[in-house]
């Protein structure tokens, strides 16, 4: 069918039930489910009350990054219940330390072309490889892990068109910002946003990754870009050329809204305290001084993000009194960023490496100080979220915060010269091998139980009216 957008083409070939008109509800048919930790433990309970014996659904996967502090047994014991349970019903197992969920599923497992719901927000990020990714709730993800659809208003598809070339020291993290500061975090929902353009060229999966990843704050359902020969580059360096498949939007495609970028126009920006949309350009509010500077999350934890970091700092040292950290996004990118001696010249400079996960971007260690400023490459900043009640934080690109992590105070990094040289590697360091598998017949696997973890009771079914008291009625960006 001519003048269909990509992400039509994707919502056709998966649609179970409904109209492809924007504003009705539909069905769609998952090819994958992702879940983690954090909201993983509910899931498999909800899915273990549904009687099946294994899941219903091409590919599972459960990782640990959230809560892996473990500074009780409760985590432990959710580690444990989760792997029993993937053994159990065959889902794929990623246990701590093997990768944030986004960035080692990109790594591993995603497919251009396919569908996946997460019960994660971000997990539109997989649509850096061409997917159509959607972040739910644990029961949504336990439903289509027992084979059935994902019901969801059929969205409006806007185009982002991409044009022009980056300028030294700009890069994803500014495109992604540059939205959020044309709008807001309410005014994506019900929306897909689409990139295309002639300036695709300049972004690499993992630089695409970290604009759909944070698509997320603007409230959109999901984000897409097309399967390209940068994607197959990808995927062949992963080792998985065989997942390659070239998809694009028609010519002609017809969009709900276009929205023009020019990349040459974009200068490095900072979303303020204490909300991803309350961007302003870094040259005004340079100088104001910081406590902390944190590189890592699911936004922007790529070997790229780390590698900028290395190199502006290399030689050099942290400002004096400043704490500094990274996490890498996963145990490749760990293991990249050691055998390039990377990971030497950042410790060398002064920073802390922090465990590949999730980490300070959930308030899960590394919080700031009281009314400490703290500059981060994270996709949130909601008063609280870091850990520290009274937070200031400031969230920008990798450049900004090594430019921030030299002087002390958020810094434009044009200010540091000449852009080091960055290449995407050729070849990763493929290690599967924190992936565990399940067995192919898990009947007899028993599921791993700590004093914390029960099965859920078995209520019966609503009726079709209710009537009480509100408790409790929830305020804006709830996240």
């Amino acid at each position: 069918m001519p003048r269909e957008t990509l992400t039509h083409k994707l919502i056709r070939s998966h649609l179970a039930e409904g109209k492809m008109q924007a504003g009705e509800e539909i069905a769609l048919k998952m090819d994958q489910a992702l879940l983690q930790d954090a909201t993983g433990t509910l899931a498999w309970l909800q899915f273990e009350q549904m009687g099946l014996e294994a899941v219903a659904i091409r590919q599972a996967t459960q990782y640990v990054d959230h809560n892996i502090l473990q500074t009780g047994f409760e985590n432990a014991d959710d580690h444990r219940f989760l792997r029993s349970a993937c053994q159990r019903y065959g889902a794929i197992f990623s246990g701590p330390g093997n990768g944030i969920s986004h960035w080692a599923h990109m790594e591993a497992y995603d497919i251009p072309g396919e569908t996946m719901l997460g019960c994660d927000s971000h997990t539109p990020h997989a649509g850096a490889c061409g997917m159509l990714a959607i972040g739910a709730g644990g029961f949504e993800v336990a439903n289509v892990m027992a084979g059935g659809p994902y019901r969801v208003t059929m969205p409006q598809v806007v185009n982002v068109r991409l044009t022009g070339a980056f300028k030294p020291w700009v890069s994803a993290k500014d495109v992604i910002l540059e939205l959020l500061n044309r709008f807001d975090v309410k005014w994506g929902r019900d929306k897909v946003l689409e990139y295309s353009g002639p300036s695709l060229k300049e972004l690499t999966v993992p630089s695409r990754g970290t604009i759909a990843n944070m698509g997320t704050e603007l409230g959109a359902t999901a984000s897409v870009f097309p399967s390209d020969a940068l994607t197959k580059q990808f995927l062949t360096a992963q080792e998985r050329p065989q997942d390659f498949h070239p998809l694009a939007a028609d010519s002609d495609a017809e969009y709900d809204d276009t929205i023009e970028i020019d990349l040459g126009e974009l200068q490095p920006l900072i979303a303020c305290p204490s909300s991803p949309d309350n961007v302003k350009p870094v040259s005004e509010v340079a100088g104001t001084e910081v406590a902390q500077v944190a590189v890592g999350s699911s936004v922007n934890s790529s070997f790229r993000d780390l590698s900028v970091v290395a190199h502006a700092l290399d030689g050099k040292r942290v400002a004096s009194g400043l704490s500094v950290a990274v996490s890498p996004g996963s145990r490749q990118t760990l293991l990249l960023m050691l055998q390039t001696g990377l990971m030497t010249k950042l410790i060398q400079s002064g920073v802390r490496e922090l465990e590949v996960a999730c980490g300070p971007c959930i308030g899960m260690g590394f919080a700031p100080p009281t009314r400490g400023p703290s500059v981060r490459t994270f996709n949130r900043n909601f008063e609280g979220r870091s850990g520290t009640a009274d937070d200031l934080v400031y969230l920008c690109s990798p450049e900004t915060a090594a430019a921030t992590a030299l002087r002390g105070e958020i810094t434009d990094p044009r200010e540091l010269g000449t852009l080091p040289t960055l290449k995407e590697p050729t070849k990763y360091p493929v290690d599967r091998s924190g992936f565990e598998a399940p067995p192919k017949d898990g009947r007899t696997v028993p599921i791993i139980r700590g004093p914390n973890i029960q099965p859920l009771p078995v209520a019966s079914p609503p009726r079709d009216t209710i009537e009480g008291e509100v408790l409790l009625r929830l305020g804006d960006d709830v996240s």
